[in-house]
């Protein structure tokens, strides 16, 4: 059996921190979304378990067990006690270490369809239950679409948006690590975004509205990381977007357009300064089995 997998990014319209908790990991409240950009990966039956990743672009992403793909095998793996194998291709297209769920997408695609291939017979809520233990953002990959999420990822609301969301987004400069950017963030620093409103600005499918409520409390610390990320920023608003933000803890900025035409117009624009640029939509789910 051979299984083609999208595992597609995430944005964040909203990231608010609420604060640091005992085990010290940081409590969130945030409005993410799925987007077309993403990653592909193919499953095929074998004896032993491999992966093997093709790269596009600069940034490096390994093939071993340090890659989230082959840690979600292996926690279905201990769940279930299934010992089958698998060989696993992985295609990246999302960027790396830049806020859009690559690495977390890719490991909720392999839970999916391992689950398959292997006849595991997993729920979907079962495999979020067991994503927590994978990634933060590996829970919402699985279902994608548009959630509220809360907690530290585990906590998922479900929510139906009307109408597709028009985007573009570009990797400034090099990426961050989301620890590093989590240990220096202070909760008075950033606007705390309003994230009900957020959420019902999406819901009606109102990107005018939606561009008002777009906040992200890790933003100014990544900023100082990365000084670049404001020219980019002012790129984007420059080049029609309603509103730009950074989406997760960066460094991928993004620009919300009115309509799809304004998108590709203005990642046209900008390509001659900023590459590669990345037009998108949002999308009603995380992972796709496309081919079987």
């Amino acid at each position: 059996m051979k299984l083609l997998m999208r595992a597609r990014g995430k944005i964040n319209w909203t990231l608010e921190v609420l604060g640091t908790r005992e085990d010290g990991y940081h409590e969130l409240d945030m409005l993410m979304e799925s987007v077309s950009l993403c990653d592909l990966l193919t499953l095929e039956s074998d004896e032993k378990l491999t992966l093997s990743v093709a790269h596009h672009g600069e940034s490096f992403v390994p093939g071993d067990e340090r890659n989230l793909v082959m840690k979600a095998a292996g926690v279905l793996q201990a769940a279930t006690g299934c010992t089958k194998g698998a060989r696993i291709h992985l295609r990246k297209y999302i960027p790396v270490a830049a806020g859009m769920g690559g690495g977390s997408s890719d490991a909720a695609a392999a839970l999916v369809g391992l689950n398959h291939l292997w006849g595991t017979g997993l729920s979907r809520q079962e495999l979020e239950s067991l994503a927590v233990r994978v990634g933060a953002d590996v829970p919402f990959c699985i279902g994608g679409g548009l959630q509220r999420v809360q907690g530290i990822g585990e906590r998922l609301i479900p929510l139906a948006a009307r109408e597709k969301m028009h985007l573009v987004a570009f990797q400034p400069c090099r990426g961050l690590s989301t620890r590093e950017v989590f240990s220096s963030v202070g909760t008075d620093e950033c606007p705390r975004p309003d994230n009900d409103r957020a959420q019902a600005a999406r819901l009606a499918g109102n990107p005018q509205e939606l561009a008002k409520t777009l906040q992200n409390m890790l933003e100014p610390v990544s900023r100082r990381m990365r000084p670049q990320m404001e020219e980019g920023l002012q790129k984007l608003l420059k080049s029609g977007a309603l509103a730009a933000r950074m989406t997760g803890s960066g460094s991928v900025i993004y620009g919300l357009y009115p309509s799809s035409r304004s998108a590709k117009v203005a990642g046209q624009l900008l390509e001659e300064s900023c590459a590669p640029v990345h037009v998108m939509c949002t999308e009603e789910a995380g992972v796709v089995m496309v081919e079987e």
